[in-house]
């Protein structure tokens, strides 16, 4: 017991003592961490403040001597430099702050200069106004705009004309009534029915079945007879009938003066008998046909009335068309024969009136017997066919010879049988009849159609004939006229001809041919273009091809082409800021008619004689003209002369102020028609942009088109054709017309140095791109050639200047099988403008150098990257040789290069264009 008890006592006191140790520990444990900080910062701070403020060490110190420690310099670096900026943004603040004050009160002052300059711009505006306003009423009273002058129509009452001395000294000044025509009448015709004719049974079915087609188609006719200038009467060719005989001339006489609007004495009215046959009756001939002029084929001295009547030519096509393929080609120049002729003298006289008061047709030849030279005549042509020099076709006897008029030789065989042998005739004898009395037969009139029409150049032997429509064509281009007392020279002058001289007339005679007597039409407009030229009355302007636009609306404002802005130094001309100027129209509605019918009648439709300063009014084989084209002249400004910057800013010459219209043709290539479009921005002298839209889709109804400044017409066509290219819009109101592609990439300076350049051959096509035709010999046939050459014969007009007349030939003239091959392949058709002018003008195209780049890179392939294409022009070319007959194109070397593509100048200096 007692041994547990002092364990236990003995095992307590350790605990306790324990207990007191800790609690002592604790205690010291406080006291250390209390009252010892408290007596070291009290022992430090006596220590630092008995060393003096200059020797204290934990003290705070004075300035920046803080910084000096290592480990927080760093720290007063930056902010000394936060400081630093704080006060240069606060300086830069400030500043600012003067300067918006000052910007606020410049505002105000501009504000206030704008007002008075707005002020000022109105008052401008005004003073421009009334200057123009006035200037046009100058322009006005001393240069007036020309147009169409005021038609004039007759009076219904008919005063009357004192009458002639008599009938046969009928001209026109004594039996026609110009009362009736004036100037600017235009022409009325009245052609009477041939229905209502006592006679009208008696007509040939064909000649007049023609007739009345032709008078359908003819712009001269009315239906008004109280205005009508001349009153067209059919009166042949008459033929008899199975139950009834010809009227007798007393008969016929009595029908003619029971006309409506015969008027007495029938004055203003034509007579036109139309042949078709080589025997053709004479039945005018003992009519009195008082003031009525008479139209046909055979005329007897005394009959014929010099100036009042007219010699015509037979009718052989009256229905049917010419078929130009089968015309036998104008070259090689030399045939099988030097000439020849086929035909039979009659001797017996044959009947061709019923009735002869008081003397006979026949018996007025059979009293007057010329001297005969027929008999010679046989002599020497078979002496020349038999010393075998050359070989000619003679033959004085036909099987078949076809009836003709007394002293008249005969035609033999058929017609299919003559023109083979004229086919292979170099030259073509018409001889003349035996009697001189006898000026004008329908037999000479058809052996001379037949050697037209294939290209046999007619020997008219006998001076005394008279030819088709002698008063107006100069038959010395396409006939050889030959007394007949020369006979034994004849030989010696046809061998005498050159090669060259053959293929003119060759070629002149084709174009009178096609122009005046191949088609029943061209009879009928070549008779009535007779008559208006012989009372002076201007031809009906030619129309124009009316353009149907396609609305569109216009974005933003067109921007300016990088590759366009580097022009250079050059100033290329004035942007025009007046509305566009038309070329002068209708400046030779009067004197052309009076002053130029020669040479009117015997060129080739075209402009060629009438360039640069005169205007282009010839009259078309259709009878109608463009009155509208004409420079003509005018001074305004004069010629700028000089050279350098002066040259540049104007076009100078006699016409100093001109533009010219682009002729756009695009097919559902829209980006790429804008952006050509959007290049022509900026472009000197531009009158306005014709789009011929060729697609039948109409344009994308969200399509923004550019805005340039000028008009953008967009015709609508009535088919997809590339011959709508050369359609004579009426929306082009200038001379030049610049026609390009819509993938055409031209820079501005380009497109006016060929403007430049057309301007000095104003007749001649001037464009970019070259192109040539060559023979090919294996094949005998031409070629056509788009490889680099020193020498071309077209000029393609994807890139062209060309005057807007050809327009009109290439439209209204020009073979229609030409523009049907056109649309057929889709292709051609600047070969066919360059055969048109080539054919017109005889002069070969103007090639201006383009350095840069034609086609537009990156633009959609067009149709001439199809391989077919190149065959399709060999085609084209063979095929336009047999239209024409020839090869019209010709070949040049000439291309027009200027210095400004060469040597950039300052503007001071010359800067002229050179002819390379």
């Amino acid at each position: 017991m007692q041994r547990s008890g002092g364990g236990v006592g003995a095992g307590g006191q350790p605990w306790v003592l324990r207990r007191v140790r800790l609690t002592w520990l604790s205690f010291m444990l406080f006291f250390i961490l209390v009252f010892f900080p408290l007596i070291a910062h009290y022992y430090l701070t006596t220590i630092d403040e008995a060393g003096g403020s200059d020797k204290r060490i934990f003290g705070p110190r004075p300035g920046g001597e803080l910084c000096e420690a290592k480990h927080v310099l760093d720290l007063c670096r930056i902010r000394e430099s936060v400081s630093e900026e704080l006060l240069q943004l606060e300086a830069k603040r400030q500043e600012l702050n003067g300067e918006i004050a000052r910007l606020n009160l410049r505002i105000e002052a501009c504000k206030r200069s704008i007002d008075s300059a707005k002020q000022d711009l109105l008052q401008l505006k005004n003073v421009i106004s009334q200057t123009e306003h006035s200037y046009k009423e100058l322009m006005a009273q001393n240069q007036p705009k020309l147009s169409l002058p005021v038609r004039l129509v007759p009076d219904k009452e008919d005063t009357g004309l004192p009458p002639p001395k008599s009938a046969r000294s009928c001209r026109l000044r004594s039996c026609f009534d110009y009362a009736r025509c004036p100037l600017t009448s235009g022409f009325p015709v009245y052609v009477y029915d041939t229905g209502s004719y006592p006679w009208g049974d008696y007509l040939d079915p064909l000649v007049k079945q023609a007739f009345a087609v032709s008078v359908k188609s003819n712009i001269y006719v009315t239906d008004n007879p109280s205005i009508a200038c001349l009153y067209l009467v059919l009166v042949g060719e008459l033929q008899e009938s199975s139950s009834s005989s010809l009227p007798s001339p007393s008969e016929l006489e009595k029908h003619l003066k029971a006309l409506p609007y015969w008027r007495s004495d029938g004055h203003n009215h034509l007579l036109v008998h139309l042949s078709r046959k080589s025997m053709t009756q004479n039945f005018l001939y003992n009519v009195s046909t008082g003031r009525a002029a008479v139209a046909q084929s055979t005329f007897l001295e005394k009959q014929y009335r010099e100036g009042f009547d007219l010699v015509v030519s037979p009718l052989v096509h009256a229905l049917s068309e010419p078929n130009f393929l089968e015309v036998p080609p104008q070259v090689p120049v030399k045939r099988k024969y030097l000439f020849t002729f086929q035909g039979e003298r009659v001797e017996s006289l044959r009947s061709s009136l019923q009735e002869a008061p008081p003397q006979s047709f026949e018996e007025e030849m059979e009293g007057d017997p010329p001297a005969d030279y027929d008999d010679r005549i046989i002599g020497t042509l078979k002496a020349v066919q038999d010393s075998h020099l050359d070989q000619v076709l003679v033959e004085f006897t036909c099987k078949n010879p076809q009836p003709s008029l007394p002293s008249e030789w005969a035609v033999c065989g058929e017609r299919e049988h003559r023109l083979e042998v004229l086919k292979a005739s170099t030259f073509a004898l018409v001889i003349a009849p035996g009697d001189g009395q006898l000026v004008a037969s329908a037999g000479c009139g058809m052996r001379l159609f037949e050697a037209l029409e294939v290209g046999a150049i007619p020997v008219v032997l006998g001076d005394h004939s008279k030819l088709p429509y002698h008063q107006f064509i100069r038959w010395s281009e396409a006939a050889i006229i030959v007394p007949k007392p020369r006979v034994t020279e004849l030989h010696f002058l046809l061998r005498s001809l050159s090669d060259s001289d053959v293929l003119a007339m060759r070629r002149q005679g084709r174009f009178l041919w096609e122009t005046y007597f191949s088609t029943s039409e061209n009879v009928l407009n070549t008779i009535l273009a007779s008559i208006r030229t012989s009372i002076q009355v201007p031809a009906a302007p030619i129309k124009e091809e009316p353009a149907h636009e396609i609305p569109h609306k216009a974005g933003k404002l067109a921007g300016t082409d990088a590759n366009l802005a580097d022009n250079g130094d050059l100033d290329l001309g004035p942007v025009e800021t007046e509305p566009p100027y038309a070329s002068p129209r209708f400046l030779r509605n009067f004197t052309y008619t009076a002053a130029d019918t020669y040479r009117a009648w015997n060129r080739a439709p075209g402009p060629f004689h009438l360039f640069p300063h005169t205007p282009l009014d010839p009259v078309l084989p259709t009878e109608a003209k463009f009155l509208g084209s004409g420079t003509g002249f005018r001074p305004i400004g004069g010629g700028t002369g000089g050279s350098g910057k002066e040259f540049q800013a104007a076009l100078g010459g006699n016409v100093p102020r001109e533009q010219f219209t682009v002729v756009m043709l695009t097919y559902e290539r829209e980006e790429v028609l804008m952006n050509s479009l959007e290049r022509l921005n900026g472009l000197p002298y531009l009158n306005k942009v014709v789009v011929v839209w060729n697609s039948p889709k109409p344009p994308s109804d969200d399509l923004l088109w550019p805005d340039i400044g000028l008009p953008i017409v967009v015709v609508r066509t009535e088919k997809n054709s590339l011959n709508n290219r050369f359609l004579p819009w009426d929306a082009v109101e200038t001379e030049a017309i610049l026609s390009i592609d819509d993938d055409a990439h031209l820079r501005h300076d380009e497109i006016m140095f060929g403007f430049r350049v057309w301007r000095e051959a104003r007749d001649r096509i001037v464009g970019f791109p070259g192109r040539y035709h060559a023979w090919d010999i294996n094949h005998q046939s031409w070629l056509y050639n788009s490889n680099y050459s020193c020498e071309l014969s077209m000029v393609l007009t994807g890139a062209a200047f060309f005057h807007k007349y050809y327009a009109y030939l290439y439209s209204y003239v020009m073979p229609q099988a030409i523009r049907d091959m056109v649309d057929e392949y889709i292709n051609c058709e600047d070969i066919a403008m360059n055969f048109l002018v080539s054919h017109i003008t005889r002069k070969p195209p103007i090639k201006v150098t383009s350095r840069w780049t034609f086609r537009c890179p990156g633009c959609p392939q067009a149709l001439s990257h199809d391989d077919s294409h190149f065959h399709e022009r060999h085609k084209c070319i063979n095929f336009f040789v047999k239209v024409y007959g020839y090869m019209p194109l010709l070949y040049t070397q000439f291309r027009v290069d200027s210095v400004l593509f060469k040597t950039r100048l300052p503007h001071d200096k010359t800067k002229c264009f050179k002819f390379i």
